[in-house]
C-alpha cells in the first residue's frame, strides 16, 4: 500500500482509523497504549499532589526529577529485550509490573503509610513504563505494511495519547474533588492491568531475527546507541524530543504551581490544566490525521516540538485563567504532531534489528530530560519568580525548532525517496507479505541500473548474483531462441538462480531503455527466506514457474507470479 493519490484528505483520515480498528491486532495495540498512558497521566497527578502536600514546589520537582534518573539509566540497557524476542510479551510483563506498583502505592497511601514507599513505588512504576512505549513503537512497524500505514498507526495512538491526556488527568481532577488520592492510584492500577490483557491477546507472524546469543544487556545497548551515533537524522530527532522532554517535565511543575498560586484554582486545578493539554491533544490528533499522506512529516515534526514551548512561555505573559486554558490546548496540539511525525520518522530511520534499542534510547532521553526540567522548573522559579521561569522555559522549543527547519526538511525528501521504493517492492507478489522493516532493508539497499534497449542484463548460462525490478520500461525474457515472456514497470526477475543456486537458464533483454532496482543476491534471500510468508510465497512462485515452463522447454526460471528468471 503506498502513498495515498487520488484520495482525498478526508478519505485519509477516515482511513487511517479504520485501517487500525478491522486489523485486531493493532486494535487490541492500540487500546494498550490508552489504557497504560491513561494510568501513567493519573498517576502523575496523584504523585505531584502527594509530593506537594509533603514539601511544595521544591519536593514536587525533587520528586520528578529522582522518579526519572532511574528510569533514565535501565531505559536503554532494558530495551534489548524487545528486540530479542516478542515485544507483545515485553509489554504485557511491563504492564503488569506497573499496575501491582500502582495498586501497592495505593494501600499505602490509604493506610496513611510512610510516603517514601510511595516515592520508590512511583520509581518502579516509572522504570517499567520506560520500557513500555519504546518496546511498542517497536511493534508498531511489524505491523504495518507501508509508511503509511505506520503513520495511519502513529496519527491513531496520537489521538489515543491525547485522549488519555485528557482522561487521565481529568479522572485524577474529579476524584480528588470528591475522593482521597489514594482512589486515583487504584483507578491508574486497574487501567495498567486492563492494557496487560488486551496485549496477551495479540496474535501476528514474528519477523525474522538472527539466534539470540546469552544475554550480553550492556553490549546490545551499546549497539543501540552505536546506531544512533552513526545516523545524523536519528540524532537530529532525539536532540529535539529532548528538548521537548524538559519543557513537558517543567509542565508537571508549572500545573500545580500555577494553578494554586498563580491562578488560584486549587489542587483540583493542576489536573483542570493538564485536561487542557488533553483537550487540544484530541484535536489536534483529529487534525493530524488530515497529514497522513503528506511528504512533509520533518516541517510538522518542528511544529509541534515549536508548539510544546510558546504557548508556556505566554502563560507568564498572560497570567490569567481562561488564557492559561486556551494556550495549553495549543501545546496539545503540538503534542499531536510529534507523535505522527516524530515517531514515524523514527520508525522509518531505525534498523529492526536495533529498533526497541534506539526507542529506548529515546524514552531515557524522554526521562532525563523531564527530570531536568522538573527540577529546573522549580530552581527557576525560586531564582527568578513563577512568570519568569514559564517564559525562559518556553522559548526553547520554538528556537530549535527553527534552527532545525532545513534538516527536517531534507530529511523529508529522503524518506519521500524510500516510500517511493517501498511502494515498487510491493507491486511484486513475493515482498507483499513481508513487514515494513523488512521491505524498507530491502529499499535501502536498492542499487539503480539503467540498460539500454536491446541490450542483455544478463545471459542464459550466467552466474545469478542480483534480484532485479523493473521500475520504468519494458524486457523480453528469452529462452531456446524464442521469447517466452515481456515484463513491465513492477515486475522483477533473477529469483530461481538465487534462490535454487543455479545459473541462469534464460536472456533477459531490454526491449526498451530499462530502469532497473537491483538487489544483492546474499541479501535477497537472507531477507526474504527468512520471514515465514514471504519464504512461502517465493517457494509457491519458483514452483509454479517451474511446473509451468519445464515441459514446454525445460526453461525452469521464466516469469510466473513473482517474476521471470532466476
Amino acid at each position: 500500500m503506498g502513498r495515498p493519490g487520488t484520495r482525498s484528505k478526508l478519505e485519509q483520515a477516515a482511513g487511517a482509523f479504520s485501517s487500525n480498528w478491522r486489523n485486531p491486532n493493532l486494535r487490541r495495540a492500540q487500546l494498550s497504549f490508552l489504557g497504560a498512558w491513561t494510568a501513567e497521566w493519573a498517576f502523575t497527578v496523584a504523585l505531584g499532589i502527594v509530593a506537594y502536600n509533603e514539601g511544595g514546589a521544591v519536593a514536587l520537582g525533587l520528586v520528578g526529577l529522582l522518579r526519572m534518573l532511574p528510569s533514565a539509566v535501565l531505559a536503554p540497557v532494558l530495551s534489548p529485550f524487545a528486540d530479542r524476542g516478542r515485544r507483545e510479551r515485553v509489554l504485557v510483563t511491563v504492564s503488569l509490573l506497573r499496575g501491582a506498583a500502582t495498586a501497592v502505592a495505593a494501600l499505602v497511601i490509604a493506610a496513611a503509610g510512610p510516603v517514601i514507599v510511595v516515592y520508590a513505588l512511583a520509581v518502579l512504576s516509572t522504570i517499567a513504563a520506560t520500557l513500555f512505549r519504546p518496546a511498542h513503537s517497536a511493534l508498531l512497524p511489524t505491523l504495518s505494511r507501508s509508511g503509511y500505514e505506520l503513520a495511519s498507526a502513529n496519527v491513531v495512538r496520537g489521538l489515543l495519547d491525547s485522549i488519555a491526556t485528557l482522561v487521565g488527568p481529568l479522572i485524577a481532577a474529579v476524584l480528588l474533588a470528591v475522593a482521597d488520592v489514594s482512589v486515583v492510584f487504584v483507578v491508574a492500577a486497574a487501567a495498567s492491568f486492563w492494557a496487560a490483557l488486551l496485549l496477551f491477546r495479540v496474535r501476528y507472524d514474528a519477523p525474522p531475527r538472527p539466534p539470540a546469543p546469552r544475554p550480553n544487556l550492556l553490549k546490545e545497548a551499546a549497539d543501540g546507541l552505536r546506531a544512533v551515533g552513526r545516523s545524523p537524522d536519528l540524532q537530529l530527532i532525539l536532540g529535539l524530543a529532548a528538548a521537548q522532554s524538559m519543557t513537558r517535565g517543567a509542565l508537571t511543575v508549572f500545573s500545580v504551581v500555577v494553578a494554586i498560586e498563580l491562578l488560584g484554582m486549587g489542587e483540583s486545578g493542576a489536573g483542570a490544566l493538564m485536561a487542557a493539554v488533553g483537550v487540544g491533544a484530541v484535536v489536534g490528533s483529529l487534525a493530524a490525521s488530515l497529514l497522513v499522506g503528506t511528504g512533509r512529516l520533518g516541517a510538522w515534526f518542528a511544529v509541534g516540538v515549536g508548539l510544546w514551548g510558546l504557548p508556556v512561555a505566554l502563560v507568564g505573559v498572560f497570567p490569567e485563567q481562561t488564557a492559561a486554558l486556551l494556550l495549553l490546548a495549543f501545546v496539545g496540539v503540538g503534542n499531536a504532531l510529534i507523535d505522527l511525525a516524530g515517531f514515524t520518522l523514527l520508525g522509518r530511520l531505525a534498523p529492526d534489528a536495533v529498533m526497541a534499542r534506539i526507542f529506548g534510547v529515546l524514552e531515557s532521553l524522554v526521562v532525563v530530560s523531564i527530570g531536568l526540567g522538573s527540577i529546573l522548573a522549580s530552581g527557576l522559579i525560586a531564582w527568578f519568580g513563577l512568570e519568569a521561569a514559564l517564559i525562559g522555559v518556553g522559548l526553547v522549543c520554538p528556537v530549535l525548532a527553527v534552527l532545525s527547519w532545513g534538516r527536517l526538511r531534507r530529511l523529508d525528501r529522503a524518506v519521500g525517496a524510500l516510500d517511493d521504493d517501498v511502494e515498487l517492492l510491493r507491486r511484486v507478489p513475493m515482498f507483499q507479505p513481508l513487514t515494513l522493516p523488512a521491505i524498507e532493508q530491502i529499499a535501502r539497499r536498492l542499487q539503480p541500473v539503467h540498460v539500454a534497449a536491446g541490450r542483455a542484463v544478463f545471459a542464459a548460462g550466467d552466474v545469478g548474483e542480483r534480484y532485479f525490478v523493473i521500475s520504468e520500461g519494458e524486457a523480453d525474457v528469452i529462452g531456446d531462441g524464442r521469447v517466452v515472456a515481456t515484463l513491465g514497470a513492477g515486475e522483477g526477475f533473477g529469483e530461481i538462480a538465487l534462490l535454487r543456486r543455479t545459473r541462469r537458464t534464460a536472456t533477459v533483454v531490454a526491449r526498451t531503455d530499462l530502469r532497473l532496482e537491483a538487489l544483492d543476491g546474499e541479501r535477497f534471500v537472507e531477507i526474504v527466506m527468512g520471514y515465514g510468508p514471504s519464504a512461502r510465497a517465493a517457494s509457491e512462485g519458483v514452483d509454479h514457474q517451474l511446473g509451468r515452463y519445464a515441459p514446454q522447454g525445460g526453461i525452469g526460471d521464466l516469469p510466473g507470479q513473482e517474476g521471470a528468471e532466476t
